[in-house]
């Protein structure tokens, strides 16, 4: 079987992380700095905050925004249910806003027209969620323009772009967000088996999204109520959780970030194969914004004709071809069916369901595996 997303794993990474074992830290040690400064150097902005996995930092990032009870969230439906779930945690709503057709990506168009309806209704979001569907960015100017019109904050949900980049500066760089969130699971573009992090030009807002990744402790004096008692002393100043990432993780992040240009410069180079070879085929390969450079974590096919999407997924399984689907769409999930949504809230989401078919890229991937791949979408198709 030829998987859709493998991690790559090297004597080097095995080196860092056993040097770890080695060391006098496991958990909060040096690598955890380290790994959280190198990700802030390569994005190009000044903080932060590595947690243990994307969806911890997602609920952080709603937290230091003040998200909670009677506020309003509203993210894309095509994404993985932890971009909605994260407002939940808080007590707050969750809505959502159709895709672009041609990117998968949340429309700004479908966005302003619900902006447009909220204001009039008294009831405008508070956190607006982009995803950055398969590594390739969101128009984050003209989200973050409406941001700026309609007083939201926005956090986006970059799990699937870490070294991708939009108007030339790499996406986690925070020029129109508040808060951008990284994956780094093992099918991700870099991994650390489990962990995220959350970037941000905001000092305070790293200052808590720090205190809430570990209990909502603080050792510094200045955040303090009173005077420490000694040394030893630390005060809980808010409830938090036990979000932190250990120092074997993140030294196998730090390996894996030496990399990340490599991963991204070969996963290109897959694509470009794919777009010539699946060219004139009764599907839809995945479209480019010219500003864009997409990270590349996943390829996503969508079919002419939806009626032979299941057939085709099966006979792509069947011949070994581990396809998956990236997503099914939020608002269709049992438990947010009960929360009101249902079939036909979102069309275009929909539709992208109906067609969608994630089939292999992962920057080990040989040419003779994607030829493989091609061959039998062929046949399939």
């Amino acid at each position: 079987m030829i998987p859709y997303g493998r991690q790559d794993i090297t004597q080097a990474d095995i080196d860092a992380v056993a040097a770890v074992l080695r060391s006098d830290f496991l958990t909060q040690g040096p690598a955890v700095p380290r790994f959280e400064a190198a990700v802030a150097a390569k994005v190009g902005v000044a903080h932060a905050v590595a947690v243990n996995s994307a969806t911890s930092a997602l609920h952080i990032a709603c937290v230091a925004l003040d998200l909670g009870p009677g506020d309003l969230l509203w993210t894309t439906p095509v994404t993985f249910v932890a971009s909605a779930n994260c407002a939940l945690y808080c007590g707050a709503d969750v809505d959502f806003v159709d895709i672009d057709p041609r990117t998968y990506n949340m429309s700004v168009a479908r966005l302003e027209e619900k902006l447009i309806a909220a204001k009039t209704a008294g009831r405008l979001p508070k956190i607006v969620v982009p995803v950055h569907l398969c590594g390739q960015s969101c128009d984050m100017a003209a989200i973050g323009a409406l941001a700026q019109k309609y007083g939201f904050k926005v956090i986006e949900d970059a799990s699937h772009a870490i070294g991708g980049s939009y108007k030339g500066a790499p996406v986690g760089a925070c020029q129109y967000s508040d808060i951008t969130v990284f994956s780094f699971h093992p099918v991700k573009i870099i991994t650390t088996a489990e962990g995220g992090m959350a970037m941000t030009r905001n000092a305070e807002l790293a200052n808590r999204m720090a205190r809430l990744r570990s209990h909502g402790i603080t050792r510094d004096p200045s955040e303090m109520t009173q005077a420490p008692d000694g040394p030893w002393y630390y005060q809980q100043t808010e409830l938090g959780w036990n979000y932190r990432m250990t120092d074997l993780h993140a030294a196998l992040g730090c390996s894996q970030l030496d990399r990340l240009e490599t991963y991204v410069d070969r996963r290109h180079q897959i694509a470009a194969r794919y777009n010539t070879a699946l060219a004139g085929l009764a599907l839809d390969v995945p479209w480019q914004q010219p500003d864009t450079r997409s990270a590349l974590h996943l390829y996503v096919i969508c079919l002419t004709d939806s009626t032979r999407h299941r057939a085709a997924f099966d006979g792509l399984r069947q011949r070994g071809i581990g396809v998956n689907l990236h997503y099914i769409p939020v608002h269709l999930q049992p438990h947010y069916r009960k929360r009101g949504f249902g079939p036909g809230d979102f069309p275009e989401a929909e539709r992208y369901y109906s067609r969608a078919i994630s089939i292999p890229m992962y920057p080990t991937m040989t040419d003779a595996d994607q030829d493989e791949v091609v061959n039998i979408v062929r046949e399939v198709v």
